[in-house]
């Protein structure tokens, strides 16, 4: 019995020592993995075989202690060695370490696995794969690019592919007003010839058909069909030409709201009447005239010539004459905005001085937008006033409207103007100026490049200077990592014994952080696995003397008998 116990003691021995050397050889094999977790293996005795369960003590002794012979070893457990590798740097965006606990979630053909090894690259199709083709799984993105965090997905970055523009909503203007400059006190004042109504023979009122209007000598000045052209002059800019096309039912007053909508000038509550007429702003009819009144500001001077109308680009003759040219101490701009889709939107501001008093100096500004779906291009207006330091009082943010409803753009755009960076100090030489600081829209942009932060985010970076939002990377924890079931390609699966996986964002939870541009390294020690492996061998050479051993005895048992 004792030397058969030997000899499978000793077998017993034989294999756990191949099963250590085998894991060792493993550790080392895979020095080079990058996210390789090195394998330990822990031994426990197994049953001893009971001689004496020992005594007692007496009166008359100390009693005996147990007299047991063991019946070698077996494997308690093979355990991985989950601490944290050595970071490498890598040349690649894609490539990625976590910092601290979790594993990548990985998807493909085989099912849902995880792993530390982040050396990823994109696919031909612009997904996040590694090695194996397994996809990234992560957070994906809705249409307006906020992280979706309902369902994991496959994550995709479309270099190259992906385009995007933003919608201002916000400008910013700069610019020093002279608030010693002459006060506004009249706006322009220009007259057309007398119209003639060929029907009663009297001054043309609103309701006359343009057809049938005419100058003093009867000659028509247009006709059923023609395409009438308008480009006056505006604070001594030729202002973008609009169109008319003259039907059987055009009148008189629809081609005067027409020129009225082509002007942009403003009326309204607030807005100075004109000293002269006492007129509100505006184009109306009078006794036959077409009478234009414009806003106050040099800016806002209204000039209207020979050859500003056409009508199938002949110069229509009629005339207008300028009474009255608009004063007061004026400054412009012109700017973009874009749309939406990233279209440009030209936008003009004007300002004028308005008053003066104890401690505050007020201009008011115009906007206008050529580039407005509405019928004209007076956009709005608003009040800018500083104190007695030239600093800008009350609300320094306001809004305004532009509408793209003849565009597949949103509509309307809404838009805060921010005016706190505007000086109300400037000297008369220097004058008034106004100029666009900053804006927040952008022109359409195409994906050109990514970076992913500690937090797995993916940070798509556009050409236009767009930044938005392609994805997030998820981890997963496990309680019980060392229940994972190894299934190659430095990956593994869900044991029975690992529980559930907990996806969560890298940062949060006890989840590491990621850091890109780096790779996790074998985390095998070297050094420490050949002395095991020395250790192993020298175990394994012992048990194979005892082997040899019994063998010896063995023998000479069997010799006793000759």
């Amino acid at each position: 019995m004792g030397l058969t116990s030997a000899l499978n003691t000793s077998l017993n021995g034989l294999s756990l020592n191949e099963v250590t050397i085998d894991v060792l050889g493993n550790n080392i094999a895979n020095a080079g993995t990058n996210g390789f977790k090195a394998s330990t293996v822990r031994f426990q005795t197994q049953l001893a075989r009971t001689l004496s369960i020992g005594s007692r003590p007496t009166a008359t002794d100390g009693g005996s202690n147990p007299r047991q012979v063991g019946l070698g070893a077996t494997t308690s457990a093979i355990s991985k060695d989950f601490t944290q590798g050595s970071l490498s740097n890598s040349t690649s965006a894609s490539d990625l370490a976590i910092q601290g606990e979790g594993f990548f979630v990985m998807d493909g053909s085989s099912g849902r696995t995880y792993t530390r090894n982040g050396n990823f690259l994109r696919s031909s199709d612009s997904y996040l794969v590694n090695d194996q083709g397994q996809f990234v799984q992560g957070y994906g993105i809705d249409n307006e690019f906020n992280i979706v965090t309902t369902q994991l997905s496959p994550l995709r970055i479309p270099l190259g592919e992906l385009n995007v523009a933003q919608r201002t909503s916000q400008i910013t203007m700069g610019g020093a007003l002279f608030p010693a400059g002459d006060l506004s006190t009249q706006g322009s004042l220009v007259n057309s010839e007398v119209l003639t109504d060929s029907v009663t023979g009297l001054p043309a009122t609103g309701t006359a058909l343009l057809s049938n209007v005419e100058n003093a000598g009867g000659a028509n000045y247009f006709n059923v069909g023609d395409t009438l052209t308008f480009a006056p002059r505006k604070g001594g800019r030729v202002v973008e030409a609009q169109t008319f096309a003259v039907t059987a039912t055009s009148t008189l007053a629809d081609y005067v709201n027409f020129m009225n909508n082509t002007l942009g000038i403003q009326s309204g509550a607030g807005i100075p009447n004109d000293a002269t007429t006492g007129g509100q702003p505006g184009v109306t009819l009078t006794g036959g005239q077409i009478q234009v009144v414009g806003n106050t500001g040099t800016q806002n001077d209204i000039s209207i010539t020979a050859g500003d109308l056409k009508s199938n680009g002949a110069v229509v003759p009629l005339s207008f004459t300028q009474s009255e040219s608009s004063n007061g101490e004026s400054a412009a701009t012109e700017f973009i905005v874009y749309d939406s889709l990233g279209q440009t939107v030209n936008v003009r501001m004007t300002s004028v001085l308005e008053s003066r008093g104890p401690g505050a100096t007020t201009f008011r500004y115009f906007l206008e937008s050529a580039d407005d779906s509405r019928p004209g291009v007076a956009i709005g207006t608003g009040l800018i006033t500083f104190d007695s330091e030239g600093k800008i009082t009350g609300d320094t943010t306001q809004m305004f409207t532009l509408e793209r409803s003849d565009t597949a753009a949103v509509s309307p755009m809404q838009i805060e103007i921010d005016l706190s960076q505007i000086s109300g100090i400037s000297s008369a030489q220097s004058g008034s100026a106004l100029n666009l600081s900053s804006q927040n829209g952008s022109k359409p942009g195409t994906l050109q490049s990514y970076v992913i932060d500690d937090q797995g985010l993916i940070n798509g970076i556009f050409d236009n200077g767009l930044i938005r939002s392609l994805g997030q990377v998820v981890l997963a924890r496990f309680a019980n990592s060392d229940g994972l079931l190894e299934g190659g390609g430095t990956a593994f699966r869900e044991g029975v014994s690992s529980g559930v996986p907990q996806i969560v964002t890298p940062g949060s939870f006890g989840a590491g952080t990621i850091a890109s541009g780096k790779i996790e390294l074998s985390n095998t020690d070297i050094g420490r696995n050949l002395v095991d492996l020395i250790v192993a061998s020298t175990n394994y050479r012992g048990n194979a003397r005892v082997i040899s051993s019994v063998q010896d005895l063995t023998n000479e048992l069997l010799l006793l008998g000759r």
